[in-house]
């Protein structure tokens, strides 16, 4: 056999042997755990994007939906006993104002000030609850981007001190012994910044989508409580 066959057969061992699967299944039970722990991550990270950006998607849509129907109303009330139950954070809003509203204007003499100071808590204690409902696992996106490279890190130091361990061994120091020990510990950093990019540009986006539903809801919010000041007005 040539020389040339020889060196292509052993490129090809090579090439495999340093093959994801390959790298893998040679890793340590250490190695192996870190790998496994950041590829469920990953998965967790993915399901999360997807999940919490289709809830938002139709979460704004739903509250636009609702606004335009409010807005085209004459009768407050029948909203209210209406489209103002729907599970919408806009109808959400509206039920816990007209609410306090009604509940207000019950009590004579009516209290202007007081009910409008009411109205305006009632009202941002509702949209804060609708966008920490939003954003409640935007948290673990954020710990999963901050924490994988360096879980990642560790399953690379580990794997790095187990090939020298191994090069003292059998005092061989060529790349064919190397080799596969050092891109067994690298490819535990490349699966945890697989897991980590994602995550952090997600946590990004999905951040700035919900501080765009709050800046929506608190409009609504704004103009809902104008209306009911108004309203306000003719009590007597």
């Amino acid at each position: 056999m040539s020389a040339m066959s020889i060196a292509g057969v052993g490129v090809t061992a090579t090439s495999s042997a340093l093959s994801p699967i390959a790298l893998f299944l040679q890793a340590d039970i250490v190695v192996k755990s870190v790998m496994i722990g950041l590829l469920l991550a990953s998965i967790y990270t993915w399901a999360i994007i997807l999940s919490s950006g289709l809830k938002m998607g139709r979460t704004l849509k739903a509250s636009k939906a609702f606004e335009a129907e409010f807005w085209k109303s004459e009768d407050i009330d029948k909203v209210y006993d209406g489209p103002g139950r729907q599970d919408v954070p806009s109808a959400k809003l509206f039920t816990a104002g007209v609410g306090e509203w009604r509940r207000s204007v019950r009590i004579t003499p009516v209290d202007r000030e007081g009910t409008r100071a009411r109205l305006a808590t009632a009202m941002s204690a509702a949209t804060s609850a609708e966008i920490d409902k939003l954003s409640d696992r935007l948290n673990i996106l954020a710990t999963i981007g901050s924490v994988a490279p360096f879980v990642g890190l560790f399953g690379t130091v580990w794997g790095i001190m187990r090939s020298f361990t191994d090069i003292a061994a059998s005092q061989n120091t060529s790349l064919g012994v190397v080799a596969p020990g050092i891109a067994e510990a690298l490819f535990a950093t490349a699966i945890g910044l697989f897991a980590a990019i994602p995550a952090v540009i997600a946590y990004n986006r999905l951040l700035h989508r919900v501080g765009q539903i709050e800046n929506h809801l608190h409009r609504f919010g704004d103009s809902l409580h104008l209306t009911l000041s108004r309203e306000l007005e003719r009590v007597k």
